[in-house]
């Protein structure tokens, strides 16, 4: 992690060169540049450096002058922890997977749903070769990005490539590889761009860059149209999610509730473990401008999710449905054309040529119009043909945003969950998530202000086609009629880009005791204050909610009214691991199972299966989901299978009540058939797996590090527990081997009157991808003993870690 000529200098002096530089915090009468200078800092050359300071578990605190300094040192000190994660990703915006991986293999994800490299680097070549991102970067503020951010990014580049060009990368996963390579701060851009449009274009590419007029792939049949009845179902499991591989929860707590009157937040990001988008803690100072503390996305150079000395804040995967589209009727003499009131209106060609390893470049061709790029699918089931009669075009207003950094930026700054609120209305560059924030004044926040298009309920019932009738109901995708001008989507007065909903319209929730959100719409966000009013494209109302978003709801809604909440209560609901399902559904499926003639019930193959053990494992479950629980694996092998073949309809007594939606669905339904099968099956695997049905779960749900198992707690989605864990079963090795995506990020924030807030964190996956690193496993071996990390943020607590090593990366020219 440290440069040779870095590592081994005296402490003390390093530690006078730092308290100097940071002197700004210390003691107002000096200044930054004077102080720089005094100890031998930044040239007047314009070389770019940063001072370091590592404390426990490689957490980073990066001091630094100005902007441009900052994103010195946040850039150099990604690289240190994550250079091959981030080569990769660079390689992705470059539009040169097929060239350095093959065309048929598939990106992890983390920067677009595309399922190839191909079609990975067909679409992000093009929004290079198109200068999208360029144009963006040259837009004005506040609709383009501001000069503090530019100014960031031009930095982060330059730490990043100075930290390759003055180390030895180890990480096996790029040693040697000649793809690492340095990158501008255009590429620091293109990967911003990529995550604006992560829920937009980047879940279509695959239909962005497949999409053929007719004649030229296959036949088409001019009077086929997807089936209404049949795309509503898809669009809404498309749109679900509760099925992503990002999610969260977070909740904050009012001063009312809390034993100090200042405000509580527990932030939980649920993100995949591996690959690009990982959470990376730091800290980040600029004396007398920010001092910002928690979590970055790999690539950003802000601080995403996190806190400062006044306010906290997290974020959860919005239900806002962040695109729609427009049915072209097509000019009859030329399928790449369409009519708008009549008049033809040629698409955009975009050409795109991709170099392919180890055979000839691929040239293909993508169509763009007024509205966005035409598009022949959204996921497998919602397929959108281009006929001779009709296209589709993706309109993604965040294909025009370029904002994400600073609203983080502006939310580092902020010093209440007001100015949190300034702040997300003046940047409006949040793409697809909540806001959840909690102050040391003991306010609250819940705010759904992220960019969508402007699709109001009355232009939907105005303008939608056949299709979009039934999706826009069903999922919020609207499919307008592109052939009428009419039709176009309005602006607000309060927009700062044409066509999305100024931030007056964002479903929000001021100081109430407590606002959480698990990923459900802004409805609920306390369950006896509901948020109504809204557009569809928001998200739904009146709603069943998800069994973890009515775990959390009992959950918050209890320490509230408890009162007298600490940090230490937020950390205790964090590793509670009580499962929802387990509590509505557990003793009813013990009874049924004892219920079963002789014990027996019949399995999905047809064969019979003594299942009568079980009945009295699910009894005795204590209905939590910690690594010591006994039961908690049958009851999850169980309840995945009768969710998935059973409807809601048929599996409880008591359907929903949107009058008690915590409450309802419940009891289950006893003589619901596929509880036998569903139990026969959970038995007879675990059985050949030769795992006990009373084997604790921590035995079977773990992960590997350092050769080592390191148990798990948590579930899966479907259990509704909070700590959500979500991972791939492997009979052969063991159970749930390795945690694909899940609780990540975690921060319990809060402030007694003191001069720093009294924040605990954790990074489930600790900071290094490179197994050689120190950093690699230590976080996680803390998650699987459920303890946390006390965050050092004010200055003489940094200094005063006992594991304080002292870095002072620069420019070499």
């Amino acid at each position: 992690m440290l440069h040779r000529s870095d590592a081994h200098r005296p402490l003390r002096p390093l530690r006078r060169r730092a308290a100097l530089l940071g002197g700004a915090l210390l003691a107002a009468t000096w200044a930054l540049p004077q102080t720089a200078a005094a100890a031998g800092g930044p040239a007047s050359d314009g070389r770019l450096s940063a001072v370091i300071r590592y404390t426990e578990y490689g957490i980073p605190h990066i001091l630094a002058e100005d902007y441009a300094h900052l994103g010195f040192g946040t850039g150099w000190a990604q690289a240190a922890d994550q250079v091959c994660v981030l080569a990769d990703g660079f390689v992705t915006v470059a539009g040169e997977r097929s060239r350095r991986f093959g065309p048929a293999a598939a990106p992890d994800g983390s920067l677009s749903s595309a399922t190839t490299n191909l079609s990975s680097d067909l679409y992000f070549k093009g929004v290079r070769e198109s200068g999208t991102v360029e144009k963006l970067l040259a837009t004005p503020a506040p609709a383009g990005p501001s000069g503090k951010l530019k100014e960031l990014m031009r930095g982060w580049a330059a730490g990043y490539n100075a930290w390759l060009a003055q180390n030895e990368v180890t990480d096996p996963a790029c040693k040697g590889a000649p793809w690492v390579r340095p990158v501008t701060a255009a590429d620091v851009a293109a990967r911003g761009f990529a995550v604006s449009v992560l829920g937009g274009q980047g879940r279509g590419i695959d239909g962005i860059t497949g999409a053929q007029p007719p004649g030229t792939a296959a036949p088409a049949d001019p009077r086929a149209e997807p089936d209404p009845a049949a795309a509503a179902e898809a669009a809404r499991e498309f749109f679900d999610t509760g099925r992503y591989a990002t999610g969260s929860n977070a909740v904050a707590f009012a001063g009312s509730t809390t034993a100090s009157g200042s405000g509580l937040l527990l932030g939980n990001p649920h993100y995949p473990w591996q690959g690009g988008r990982r959470f990376w803690q730091s800290q980040q100072t600029i004396p007398g401008e920010l001092n910002v503390s928690g979590g970055s996305l790999l690539g950003t150079t802000v601080v995403n999710i996190g806190f400062n000395e006044k306010v906290a804040w997290s974020h959860t995967v919005a239900t806002g449905t962040p695109v729609n589209l427009h049915q072209l009727t097509l000019d009859p003499a030329d399928p790449t054309a369409y009519l708008v009131d009549g008049t033809p209106e040629k698409m955009t060609r975009r050409t795109v040529t991709v170099p392919v390893t180890d055979g000839a470049p691929v040239t293909r061709t993508q169509w763009w119009t007024r509205y966005g790029p035409v598009v022949s699918h959204l996921g497998a089931g919602l397929p959108l043909p281009w006929t001779t009669g009709t296209a589709y075009a993706l309109n993604d207003p965040n294909a025009a945003n370029l904002r994400g950094s600073d609203t983080a930026l502006a939310m580092g700054r902020a010093r209440s969950v007001a100015g949190i609120q300034d702040a997300l209305e003046r940047t409006q560059g949040l793409p697809w998530v909540n806001t959840v924030a909690a102050d040391s004044a003991g306010g609250t926040l819940f705010t759904q202000s992220q960019v969508l298009p402007r699709i109001t309920d009355d232009l939907a019932a105005r303008c939608s086609t056949p299709l979009g009738r039934a999706t826009y109901p069903a999922s919020g995708l609207a499919v307008l009629d592109g052939s009428r001008a009419d039709c176009a989507i309005g602006t607000d007065p309060d927009a700062v880009q044409p066509g999305v909903f100024g931030p007056g319209k964002a479903p929000t929730l001021r100081d109430a005791p407590y606002a959480e959100n698990s990923n459900d719409s802004a409805w609920l966000a306390h369950a006896d204050r509901p948020l109504t009013g809204y557009e569809r494209v928001w998200g739904t109302i009146g709603t069943p909610r998800s069994l973890r978003t009515r775990g959390a709801l009992e959950d918050v809604a209890a320490m509230a009214a408890g009162g007298r909440l600490r940090v230490a209560d937020l950390q205790a609901q964090q590793f509670a691991n009580r499962v929802p399902a387990g509590d509505l559904v557990a003793a009813d499926a013990a009874r049924a199972c004892a219920a079963l003639p002789g014990g027996t019930a019949t399995a999905g193959d047809g064969s019979a299966v003594d299942v009568s053990a079980a009945c009295g494992v699910l009894a005795d479950w204590d209905r939590t989901a910690e690594p010591g629980s006994r039961g908690a694996l049958l009851f999850d092998r169980f309840w995945r299978r009768l969710t998935a073949t059973t409807a809601a309809k048929d599996l409880w007594l008591v359907p929903f009540s949107a009058s008690d939606p915590v409450r309802t669905p419940r009891t289950l339904n006893q003589a619901a058939p596929g509880i036998g099968r569903a139990l026969a099956d959970a038995v007879a695997e675990l059985r050949a797996a030769g795992i006990a049905l009373d084997a604790p779960l921590g035995e079977h749900q773990f992960v590997v590090r350092g050769g080592r198992r390191l148990p798990v707690g948590g579930g899966t989605e479907s259990l509704g527990v909070w700590n959500k864990i979500e991972a791939t079963w492997n009979a052969a090795a063991g159970g749930y081997p390795e945690v694909t995506h899940g609780s990540s990020h975690l921060q319990a924030v809060g402030w007694d009157g003191g001069r720093c807030p009294v924040a605990r964190t954790l990074l489930t996956y600790s900071q290094s991808s490179n197994p050689n690193s120190p950093y690699h496993a230590d976080q996680t071996r803390l998650l699987s003993q459920e303890r946390w990390v006390t965050s050092r943020f004010c200055e003489r607590d940094i200094l005063d870690s006992p594991r304080l090593k002292v870095v002072w990366p620069r420019e070499r020219r």
